[in-house]
Formats: C-alpha cells, structure tokens, sequence
C-alpha cells in the first residue's frame, strides 16, 4: 500500500503565495507521474500541474506562469508553489501519484487526503 500525505494548505491573501508540499511512503518501487488536483465545491476535480519522473511538466492555462510544480525523486516528494494566487484558485488541492509497488511495474493511481486552499482578503 502507498500512502500520500499533503501539508502546506491555509489561507492567504489575493496575490500572496502558498507551497504545498505532498510526500509518498509504502510500498514504493518506482513512482511515474506525479501531480496536483483541485477540487472547488460544486464543482469536479481537475489537474492542476502533474510532472513526469524525468521532469516534463504540465499546467492548466489558469495557473500558467504563476504555479511551479517540482519533485525530488529520491525523497519522492512532489512539491507546488503557488504564487500570485487569486481567489478563484480557492479550492482542496490532492497530491496525486502513479506508483509501481515491484519490479513487474504494474502502477497504480493513489491519492492524498487533500489540503484546503483558500485565497480571500
């Protein structure tokens, strides 16, 4: 089993900035993709940034040039910093993660709990 854990989630100003960082333990043989969703209510759950283990990274247009997604493979940690953040950005972010638990590298998808991220003055 993979357990992902988030912190970094609060509230915060329009145009401040936040850091969510999401750590993955278990049982973990190679971890591909990772990312951040969002979910606001009413609405569904989307990507936000995902990043492959080589490093390519992917943003939806609504946080391009404002969020950076980044990983360190070797701690497997996922971590986005968010930064002139606006109100509509409010929502609970998820730490998501492809993870292959042996050599056979069948993958599975595993989510965190989430962290709540509100941006209001």
């Amino acid at each position: 089993q993979v357990q992902l854990v988030e912190s970094g989630g609060g509230l915060v100003q329009p145009g401040g900035s936040l850091r969510l960082s999401c750590a993955a333990s278990g049982s973990i043989f190679v971890i591909y993709t990772m990312g951040w969703y969002h979910q606001a209510p009413g609405k569904e759950r989307e990507l936000v940034a995902n990043i492959t283990k080589v490093g390519s990274t992917k943003y939806v247009d609504s946080v391009k040039g404002r969020f950076t997604i980044s990983r360190d493979n070797a701690k497997n940690t996922v971590e986005l910093q968010m930064n002139s953040l606006k109100p509509e950005d409010t929502a609970v972010y998820y730490c998501n993660a492809a993870v292959a638990s042996d050599y056979r590298r069948r993958w599975f998808e595993y989510w965190g709990q989430g962290t709540q991220v509100t941006v209001s003055s």
